[in-house]
């Protein structure tokens, strides 16, 4: 097989996925080009590549998903190449065939290989055929709401509807009673169209307590194919995972190779060709049940490299080249423990929804070995609502689990996020339970603990706000008068005459606002000083695990900007209106869903909170929204 020429890459993707494919790439020795929306101009990835191309639009289907789009570019770019990255089109087959007849080289599998094992109901049925065990369900070709009752029904509730076209928990919705179905299928066919340009759906028994444990994969031209070891992906919300780590706490040798050999021999069976990962339910008794196959690299791949000292992107480069894998199955390297876990930008204090604005603060964690961040964003760049809220990963090595957990809170504690809502902190709660250091693993981890996990920092104490009021006070930078650089008119430091030292301030956190009378204190004088960040008017303040956003305020001009809407439901994020499903004069019960909201590619519905009348709309499908906007007025009825 004559080798393939590439100089140049074309990423078809965003954020930290796009500059870690660069990063390799770029130590290759390739000329990288960056894709990216309109909205996207300043990211990152657009950023740090050495061509960028301009595809307009602001949704996926607007920009990321226009095949035709991204094909123009790497031709406008000179690119040999493109890599899908993961999500978006990195497992449609009309894009790989659309590469190859572009005279392209798609760095992934070929396009019959996704259309096997990308579409999750055919891979079922290779499987099936293979002998490998499956979760009971539906995985037909009829897409009827009575088609998914009656196997609903066969099945047994709770079911789980999947996209058969994609993964990242979009279009996946869990079903408990056959009174949910109707609406959890639409729903999820909506997701799926709108992430993956495929509505299709599956249906399966949701199984109980099972661990999540996938195969990486890798394939070449010349028929090699290996398994590099295991991850276990247990720890997860909403069907998207959060946590991952490799190896696999407590698999066996020989557990190992089954899972693996199987997995080789599912992608040999289809001639798969590339990085690829075969994900299993495993149960307590060992047994393992196929769940998909992924045809990309997936997001956790960092810790398959850091276990194996392998660049899984240079493989794919080279793979595509025509080159052969550079070792075989017995030279793989399994070496110490690594865990990841993915920093969203999210609201853990309602109910995970995804959050947006601007990174007013972003400081990661300190370089070092064992020590790896790979994300999409810096300091001053705009989270929007049209895209997977994920920021990046922080991923920490060990010799073993525990070293490597440690490491891993340490960055965390080191990670700093202002302007915008993460999970960061609730992150650092899950690594830091004791179940986890016992590796108490299962995908029903996080709502067994959810008590300990979605602790909050509460009601902010006096205690709270002296000390925010006095690091405030100290971190207020100097004011110098041109006339008289030394006049204690102009100093900070609340100069009174006879009587001692003191500031006001007004401060502002969380909604809650204070009046303060600081004396100063030094900074020797505060016992086990937090963390404490200041930026411009706002001073970032580490309480109880949380990072708070203090902020000085005129409390005269914030009493005449208020203005509050009496019975006004609001938008919990920005997005776009997908369906509104009443009209001014309808009467609602309670919990009736009135609008239908999507941001970062998942729907939201907005509920009625009590049974009422909807007196005035102030939304239309298909509007962009921000956080915070009226959506619909409910008048509560007797």
């Amino acid at each position: 097989m004559s080798k393939q020429h590439i100089t140049t890459l074309l990423i078809a993707n965003r954020g930290e996925i796009a500059c870690r494919v660069m990063r390799t790439a770029k130590v290759m020795g390739l000329t990288t080009v960056a894709v990216h929306s309109a909205i996207d101009r300043d990211a990152r990835h657009a950023r740090e590549a050495d061509i960028r191309i301009d595809l307009g639009g602001a949704k996926p289907a607007e920009s990321y998903l226009r095949i035709e789009k991204l094909i123009a570019a790497a031709k406008a770019s000179g690119a040999q190449a493109i890599h899908p990255g993961y999500g978006f089109l990195s497992e449609n087959a009309d894009f790989a065939r659309a590469i190859e007849d572009a005279g392209l080289i798609f760095l992934g599998p070929p396009a019959s290989a996704i259309d096997a094992m990308g579409s999750k109901s055919a891979a079922k049925a290779l499987m099936e055929k293979a002998g490998v065990p499956l979760v009971p369900g539906y995985h037909g070709e009829a897409q009827d709401v009575e088609t998914f009752r009656t196997a609903a029904e066969k099945i047994g509730y709770p079911v789980l509807l999947k996209a058969t076209a994609g993964g990242g928990g979009k279009g996946m919705k869990v079903v408990e009673r056959e009174a949910d179905l109707a609406e959890a299928l639409q729903s999820a066919q909506r997701e799926a169209q709108s992430s993956f340009g495929d509505s299709r759906m599956l249906v399966e028994k949701y199984v109980l307590k099972p661990r999540h444990v996938e195969i990486q994969v890798f394939a070449d031209q010349h028929g090699n194919c290996l398994y590099l070891n295991e991850r276990d992906c247990s720890i997860q919300r909403r069907h998207q995972k959060v946590v991952e780590e490799a190896p696999a706490p407590g698999l066996s040798p020989e557990l190992r190779r089954a899972m693996g050999e199987a997995a080789v021999k599912a992608a040999q069976a289809i001639g798969y060709v590339g990085a690829g990962t075969v994900e299993f339910l495993l149960d307590a008794r060992g047994e393992f049940f196929f769940m998909e196959m992924n045809t990309r690299l997936q997001v956790e791949h960092p810790v398959t490299e850091a276990i194996t000292c392998l660049d899984l992107v240079a493989w794919q480069i080279r793979v595509a080249r025509g080159e052969p894998l550079p070792i075989s199955q017995d030279q793989v390297p399994l070496n110490g423990h690594a865990i990841e876990v993915r920093l969203y930008a999210e609201d853990p204090d309602n109910d995970f929804l995804p959050a947006t604005g601007t990174l007013d603060l972003y400081r990661e964690s300190n370089a070092g070995p064992g020590r790896r961040v790979d994300s999409g964003v810096a300091e001053g760049d705009t989270v929007s609502p049209f895209y997977d809220p994920m920021l990046g990963k922080l991923i920490a090595w060990g010799e073993n689990r525990e070293e490597a957990r440690l490491r891993l809170l340490a960055m965390l504690d080191e990670t700093s996020v202002g302007g915008v809502r993460t999970n960061l902190a609730f992150l650092r709660r899950v690594i830091g339970h004791p179940a986890f250091a016992a590796a108490e693993l299962d995908t029903d981890f996080i709502p067994r603990h959810e008590a300990e996990l979605m602790r909050t920092s509460g009601e902010l104490s006096d205690a709270f706000w002296q000390l925010a009021g006095e690091l405030f006070v100290q971190t207020e930078p100097a004011k110098v008068r041109n006339d008289d650089s030394h006049s204690p008119w102009a100093s900070r430091d609340g100069l009174r005459f006879g009587l001692p030292a003191q500031t006001s301030v007004h401060l502002m956190c969380n909604g809650e606002s204070r009046q303060l009378h600081v004396s100063s204190r030094t900074e020797a004088e505060i016992t086990h000083l937090p963390k404490a960040i200041r930026q411009g008017r706002t001073l970032y303040l580490e309480w109880k695990g949380e990072l708070q956003a203090v902020i000085a305020y005129d409390p005269i001009a914030e009493a005449e900007a208020s203005h509050q809407h009496q019975g006004g439901l609001t938008a919990p994020m920005n997005g776009s209106i997908v369906r509104v499903l009443v009209e001014p004069g309808q009467r609602v019960e309670a919990g009736t869903t009135l609008i239908v909201l999507e941001a970062m590619k998942m729907e939201h519905s907005i509920r009625a909170p009590q049974t009422g009348v909807v007196k005035s709309l102030f939304c239309q499908e298909g509007e962009l929204i921000s956080e915070g906007s009226v959506l619909v007025e409910l008048e509560e009825s007797a």
